[in-house]
C-alpha cells in the first residue's frame, strides 16, 4: 500500500504520468473518490504515460472512452451515472475487466466493488484474474489530494 500528497493538479496528471509509464497490458484500476477531486486529472497523465495524445475527458455520458494512439489502449469508465452492480453488469462492462491488450481504468469504482474494493466482494465471480491498482482519493484542503493505493492481484 502506498500514500501519496498531491498539491496541484499538475502533480496528480505527473502521478498518472508515471503509472502509464509502468502500466502493463491487463491492468485495472479502481478510482474512488468525491466529484471533483482529481480522478480525471489521474486518467489523463495516465494516457500520457501511456503514449494517447487523444483529449481525455470523463466519459460520463458515454460510459466508456477509448484512447489509442500509445503503446496500449486506454479504456476509461466512469460509472457516475449506474448506481447498481447489475445495472453495470446489464450496460455489458464486464468485459472491460479482463482488458487483453490494454489498461482499463475506472472512475467511481466502488460503485462496482463496494468501498473496500473486490476483496471485499466474495460474490463476485469473475472469468479470469487480473491485476488491480484500487486508488482511493480524498481532499485534504482545497489544492492538496491524498492518494492511497493499494495493488493485488484479484
Amino acid at each position: 500500500m502506498g500514500t501519496l500528497i498531491s498539491r496541484s493538479p499538475e502533480r496528480t496528471e505527473l502521478l498518472g504520468e508515471t503509472w502509464g509509464r509502468e502500466a502493463a497490458s491487463g491492468w485495472v484500476l479502481g478510482l474512488c473518490g468525491d466529484l471533483g477531486i482529481g480522478k480525471t486529472q489521474l486518467v489523463r497523465g495516465l494516457a500520457r504515460g501511456l503514449g494517447c495524445s487523444d483529449r481525455v475527458h470523463s466519459p460520463t455520458f458515454s460510459l466508456v472512452n477509448i484512447y489509442g494512439g500509445g503503446r496500449m489502449p486506454l479504456f476509461h469508465i466512469d460509472l457516475y451515472r449506474l448506481e447498481t452492480r447489475q445495472q453495470i453488469i446489464d450496460a455489458g462492462l464486464e468485459e472491460y475487466l479482463t482488458p487483453a491488450g490494454g489498461v482499463t481504468v475506472i472512475e467511481w469504482a466502488e460503485r462496482w466493488f463496494g468501498r473496500k474494493g473486490p476483496a471485499s466482494r466474495p460474490e463476485l465471480e469473475l472469468r479470469a484474474r487480473y491485476y488491480l491498482r484500487w486508488v482511493q482519493m480524498d481532499s485534504l484542503n482545497e489544492q492538496e489530494r491524498r492518494i492511497v493505493y493499494e495493488d493485488t492481484l484479484v
